[in-house]
C-alpha cells in the first residue's frame, strides 16, 4: 500500500512495503460446494434434451416443405431422444418420483420448474407425433402433437442454458450471456446431422440446412464466450473440458466442411452426420465438466467477484 505525504509544498509518494495481496482461500479448500451432478447421467440429459427439441423444429420444417420421410425421421428421433433424456434425469435424481415432486408447483423464476413443466407438456406431444407418423393412424392428432412439439421444441433446447447459468458455479454463471445461443446451435447441429444420417442427402435439405447453421452459430457463440470471460474461460480451455471443447471444435467444422461440400454422396452426407452429432454431444461434456472443474477452484469463484468490485468502484470514481 502507498501512502501520500507533504514534502516542500509536493505531494510525494512513498515506496510500498507490503507486496500485491493474493487470493487464497482457507486450506486451499473451495470456495463452493462441487455439483453433485454426475456423468454421464447429467450431459447425456443436457445432450438429448437439446437434440429433441430441435428435431422437432426440424420435423415440423420437413413436413412443410414437402420432406415426409425427413418429417417421419425427425419425429422419430425426438421421441427417442426425450425419451433417453428422461430416463438420464430420472438415473440422476434416484427415483421417477422427485421428477414429479417438481410438477407440484410452477415457479416462473425457477428454470428447474420451467423446464420440469416443459419436459411434462414437451414428451407426451413427441411421442404422439412420432407414433402417428410411424403407424399413419390419427392424423390430426399427429398434426396437433407435431405443432405442439415444435413450439415447444427451441425451449426444450434452450432451456438446460438457463438452468446451469442460474448456479452458483463460475464457469456456467459467467457464460449466461453465450450459453443459450451455444446450447441451440449445438442442438440444432445434432438434430441437422442426425437427419443427415438417416435420410438419403437428395431428400435432407432441410437438415443439411438446419445442420450448417447450426454449426457456424455454435462455433461462433463459442469463440464469444472464450473471448468475453478472458483468464475465467480458462476451465474450458484445460484439463478434461478443454479437450473435449477442443475435440468438438475440430468436428463441427469438420462436419460443416463436409456437409457443405458433400453435394449428394450419401457416405460424405452420413459422415458429416456422424461428426456433428458426436460434436455436439462433446460440446454438452465439455461445458459440463468446465463447470465442475471451476468450482473445485476458488480462483474461479474470487477472481470475477473482484473484477466486478473493481468496474463498479471506477464507474462510481468521479
Amino acid at each position: 500500500m502507498t501512502a501520500r505525504t507533504r514534502r516542500g509544498g509536493r505531494e510525494a509518494r512513498e515506496a510500498s512495503m507490503v507486496p500485491p495481496a493474493e487470493f487464497q482461500s482457507y486450506y486451499g479448500r473451495p470456495v463452493l460446494k462441487e455439483p453433485v451432478w454426475a456423468a454421464p447421467d447429467v450431459p447425456g440429459y443436457l445432450f438429448f434434451g437439446g437434440l429433441a427439441g430441435a428435431s422437432s423444429a426440424l420435423a415440423a420444417a420437413a413436413g412443410f416443405a414437402g420432406r415426409p420421410e425427413l418429417a417421419r425421421a425427425a419425429k422419430t428421433a425426438a421421441a427417442g431422444a426425450i425419451s433417453l433424456s428422461a430416463v438420464a434425469l430420472v438415473r440422476d435424481l434416484g427415483r421417477p418420483a422427485r421428477f414429479l415432486n417438481m410438477l407440484r408447483v410452477f415457479k416462473p423464476t425457477s428454470p428447474m420448474s420451467v423446464g420440469s413443466w416443459l419436459l411434462a407438456a414437451y414428451g407426451p406431444a413427441a411421442g404422439a407425433a412420432a407414433a402417428s407418423a410411424v403407424t399413419g393412424r390419427l392424423p390430426r392428432i399427429g398434426r396437433a402433437a407435431t405443432a405442439t412439439a415444435a413450439a415447444l421444441g427451441p425451449a426444450v433446447a434452450a432451456y438446460t442454458a438457463a438452468l446451469l447459468s442460474d448456479t452458483a458455479v463460475p464457469a456456467w454463471h459467467e457464460a449466461h450471456r453465450e450459453l443459450p445461443y451455444l446450447f441451440v446451435g449445438s442442438a440444432a447441429t445434432a438434430a441437422g446431422g442426425l437427419g443427415l444420417v438417416l435420410v438419403p442427402p437428395e431428400r435432407a435439405e432441410p437438415a443439411r440446412r438446419l445442420a450448417l447453421l447450426g454449426a457456424a452459430g455454435e462455433l461462433l457463440a463459442k469463440s464469444l464466450l472464450i473471448r468475453r470471460l478472458g483468464p475465467a474461460a480458462r476451465p474450458y480451455q484445460s484439463g478434461r473440458a478443454g479437450d473435449l471443447m477442443q475435440a468438438g471444435e475440430v468436428l463441427t467444422a469438420s462436419g460443416l466442411a463436409a456437409a457443405a461440400l458433400g453435394g449428394r454422396s450419401r457416405v460424405l452426407a452420413m459422415a458429416a452426420g456422424t461428426m456433428l452429432v458426436t460434436a455436439s454431444a462433446l460440446t454438452r461434456f465439455g461445458v459440463f465438466h468446465a463447470g465442475r472443474e471451476s468450482a473445485r477452484d476458488p480462483g474461479y469463484t474470487i477472481g470475477p467477484q473482484r473484477d466486478r468490485i473493481r468496474q463498479q468502484q471506477g464507474r462510481d470514481t468521479p
